[in-house]
Parts: C-alpha cells; sequence; structure tokens
C-alpha cells in the first residue's frame, strides 16, 4: 500500500492583501491533480463513519474514488444522488464539525478534505456546460408548495420534483436562494454558484415564483386550494437586538439589513449599484459567528481602515468556523474578546460616534456548555466607530404563523416540527431548516428538507396524519 500523505492537499487563495480590495472568492479550489491526490488520501473504509456525519447522507467515500480514478463525471453523480447543492456545500459547510471530524484517517493524521473534494466534483461540473438532469419518476398528479427557495427548500424540492411530484417554489425576495443569496457574501460563495444550482431545479421542472409573499399575497390554507402540501422553509429573517442604549442612532444595522444591501442589493458593486449603506471607516460588528465574520469582512471590502469585532467570550467559545476566522485574522480584522457593548453614543446627527463596551471574564459553563461571560465591574471603556453591525442571532419571521391558524409555535418563536419527519400541528403542512431550529447551518437546514421530502412523499401515498 502506497504511503499515505499525513496532511491534506493545500488549497491556493488569494493573498490577504489584495482580496480586501476585491469581492472575489477567496479560495481558487482544487485542479485535477491536487483533487486526485487528495482523493487518493481516502481509505475507502468498509463501513465509513464519514457517512453518518453528513446530514444528506452522500455517499462519501464512492464519489471520492471516482475522483481517484479521474472519473469526475461520475463522482458529480454519486453526489447528486444526495445533494442537489454540491457546490454550496463544498464551500460553506461546516465539514470540520461532520463527515471529516468522523473520518478514520484523521485519528492519526489530518482528515480527508472532503468539503473541498465536493466543491471540486461541483465546479468541473459546472465547467462542463450544462449539468445532465436527474432521472425522474412518472407523475403522480399531485402538487406540493414549497414556501422558501433557501437551502431546506431547494432540498425539498429537488427531492420531490424526483418522486414525480409538481413543485412550486415560493420566494419572497427578487432573487431565489434564502440566505445563499442575501446572507453569505460573495467573496465566500459566489451568487453565480447559487444561480446555477436553483437553474439545474428548474430545468429539472421545478415552478419558481419569485416577489410572492405568503402570508399577504396567498395565506398557507388558501395554498390549499391548488396543493395537496406545503413545506414552510421561510428561514430566520427577523434579527436580534440586546435593547441597550443608543441602539436607535443612525448608521447601527442588524446584519441581516447590512448583508442583504452588500449582497443582494449588491452594494460591493458601486457605483454600477448605488445601493444605499454606510461606508464607515471604523466598523464595529457585535457576536462571534459566521455572520459576523462575514459582516467584519464586508466592512473592509466596503472601504473601512478598521473592522473590529467585539465578542464577549474568548475565542475558543466562538461558534465561528475556524477558517472564517482565520481568514478575517489574515485580513486584519480586530479582534476585542471577552467584551460586550453596554451602550452606544451619537454625535449631534444622530449618528452613531462610539461604542461603549465592558471587560468580561469566563464564569461556569451555561446551557450550551460554553463558559458563561460575567462582566467585570468598572471596566468600562469606549471604541470610537461610525458603523455597528448586530450578529447576535435571528428568529422566524412571525407573518406566516400569525395568517396561518392551528400552526403551533414555540416560546422562541420557531415552528414546533417532528424533527423526524418535519411534520407541524396543521394536517398537509411541513417545515424545516432555520424557520423550525432558529438559525443554523446550511447543510442541517438541508438535513431538515430531505426528513421533510421523504414525510410528504409517505403522507401524500396514503393521507394518514
Amino acid at each position: 500500500m502506497p504511503k499515505i500523505q499525513p496532511t491534506k492537499t493545500e488549497m491556493r487563495e488569494q493573498p490577504p492583501e489584495v482580496r480586501v480590495h476585491n469581492n472575489l472568492e477567496v479560495p481558487y479550489g482544487y485542479s485535477e491533480e491536487e483533487a486526485i491526490n487528495e482523493a487518493k488520501r481516502c481509505l475507502q473504509c468498509k463501513k465509513p463513519l464519514c457517512v453518518s456525519g453528513c446530514p444528506v447522507e452522500i455517499d462519501i467515500p464512492g464519489f471520492i474514488a471516482r475522483i481517484a480514478e479521474g472519473d469526475f463525471a461520475g463522482a458529480i453523480r454519486v453526489l447528486k444522488e444526495k445533494n442537489v447543492l454540491p457546490a454550496v456545500c463544498g464551500r460553506v459547510c461546516p465539514q470540520e464539525e461532520q463527515c471529516e471530524k468522523l473520518c478514520v484517517l484523521g485519528k492519526k493524521m489530518e482528515p480527508v478534505a472532503i468539503g473541498r473534494l465536493e466543491r471540486f466534483t461541483a465546479d468541473w461540473e459546472g465547467k462542463q456546460g450544462d449539468s445532465k438532469l436527474l432521472p425522474k419518476a412518472k407523475s403522480k398528479g399531485k402538487r406540493v408548495a414549497v414556501v422558501g427557495s433557501g437551502p431546506a427548500g431547494i432540498t425539498v424540492a429537488g427531492d420531490l420534483i424526483q418522486l414525480g411530484y409538481e413543485i412550486t417554489m415560493f420566494e419572497a425576495l427578487h432573487e431565489a436562494g434564502g440566505v445563499l443569496v442575501y446572507g453569505i457574501p460573495e467573496f465566500r460563495l459566489p451568487k453565480s454558484i447559487v444561480a446555477r444550482e436553483v437553474d439545474f431545479l428548474c430545468r429539472m421542472g421545478v415552478k419558481l415564483v419569485k416577489d410572492f409573499v405568503i402570508g399577504t399575497a396567498l395565506t398557507v390554507e388558501e395554498l390549499f386550494e391548488e396543493y395537496d402540501a406545503v413545506f414552510l422553509g421561510t428561514g430566520a429573517g427577523l434579527p436580534w437586538f440586546m435593547d441597550i442604549p443608543g441602539e436607535n442612532l443612525n448608521n447601527i444595522y442588524s446584519a441581516n439589513e447590512y448583508l442583504t444591501r452588500a449582497n443582494l442589493m449588491k452594494a460591493y458593486l458601486f457605483p454600477e449599484y448605488d445601493t444605499p449603506i454606510a461606508r464607515g471607516k471604523r466598523v464595529a460588528t457585535i457576536g462571534g459567528g459566521n455572520v459576523a465574520m462575514d459582516s467584519a469582512r464586508t466592512a473592509l471590502r466596503l472601504g473601512a481602515d478598521k473592522s473590529f469585532i467585539i465578542y464577549r467570550r474568548s475565542r475558543t467559545e466562538m461558534p465561528a468556523r475556524d477558517e472564517e476566522i482565520h481568514h478575517a485574522e489574515q485580513e486584519g480584522v480586530i479582534f476585542n474578546l471577552l467584551t460586550n457593548p453596554v451602550a452606544y453614543h451619537g454625535n449631534e446627527h444622530g449618528n452613531v460616534k462610539e461604542v461603549e463596551c465592558i471587560r468580561m471574564k469566563l464564569g461556569e459553563p451555561d446551557s450550551s456548555g460554553r463558559r458563561r461571560p460575567v462582566p467585570m465591574e468598572g471596566s468600562n471603556f469606549r471604541i470610537p466607530v461610525d458603523v455597528v453591525v448586530i450578529s447576535i442571532g435571528n428568529s422566524p419571521n412571525p407573518l406566516i404563523p400569525n395568517t396561518t391558524p392551528g400552526l403551533e409555535v414555540s416560546k422562541w418563536g420557531t415552528i414546533v416540527i417532528d424533527e423526524a419527519t418535519g411534520r407541524t400541528s396543521k394536517k398537509g403542512v411541513f417545515a424545516g431548516g432555520d424557520v423550525a431550529t432558529g438559525a443554523a447551518t446550511v447543510i442541517s437546514a438541508m438535513g431538515a428538507g430531505r426528513r421533510a421530502a421523504r414525510s410528504i412523499h409517505e403522507y401524500l401515498k396514503d393521507g394518514k396524519w
């Protein structure tokens, strides 16, 4: 047996000093030679633990084996049997906490770079021109409405169209993709890739209706006049705030608004797009997750001289992916850890000019398992800023629950579901993704979509609830 390379094949990327001045994707991806080299590190385990770590159950050894043989067309066929968004997942999924974490090779060496190989395979397909459509079952004569075109909705639509159902996917915004287009920046996930994946679904037969808000244009109950089942995948678009003094000053954004203006509304393409957005020179982002990293890195690309992360715990507790933190550090984002805002101060025009913070120390672990941050009395200090982005979490928009009698909602505003099936309290209505869990990962939303699609299929076969 040939000697196995102990570390992952490196993926080349733009130098930090170059990429902060553009919005091009940071990593370049693998070449064919690099992908084959990395694929040959896979042990092809008889009982592959990596598959059990994948929420959408991809045959990981199967697609990697084909890459190792140079059969890239075969690799994409294996991937798309389970995943209609491989180019997306290969870029934004936390593989280090899922499939790669369980890789047997990772016990003694670095695990196989499963995510990078998934990205390579999907990108190879994209370079070939039109993707080969997946086989579809004979029409079952039944219709399903999918509300929301984010990761969960796309997965449900992709799975059910293959099973022979007629699918209509409703999107409230003017572009499909949900958080993939409004939330994740171009430099991390090019929008052309999302458009390509959505177009694939449309070519499969999914009908896409944009600029259409369920809950106002039509209610869920009214959908049942035309559809046999409804899936709700509307995400978590209602931002949280801290309710501290000065939070209503000008140029204080939620991360949702800031990133939507920068991404979906293309503020990063000024002057081609003259989207209103405050382009501060000293920008503070409050929070420590991937969305906070996206916001802080976006600020640099919009012209900030200084971009700060203000996070109440230490680096160890940060929920963002290590790769995202690393990229932010490389680009010069300044981390103010064990620090929490207590007030904002403005100038005579009502614009934010300072964020007042307090130092924190770590106490005992809380319900999340992370050590609880405790304020240090008398440690207040101020940081001069001209823009603030608040990235501390989101809840689902209450529009659909408020217009859908009989739909049970938790105290956090999430739709209550049976996790194994996605069934809600209302007959014929299924839900999954962030609308049911609160803000989480792309791949977990896709996993929820897959489980719901199976359950919808069973329900439409026998009508039992």
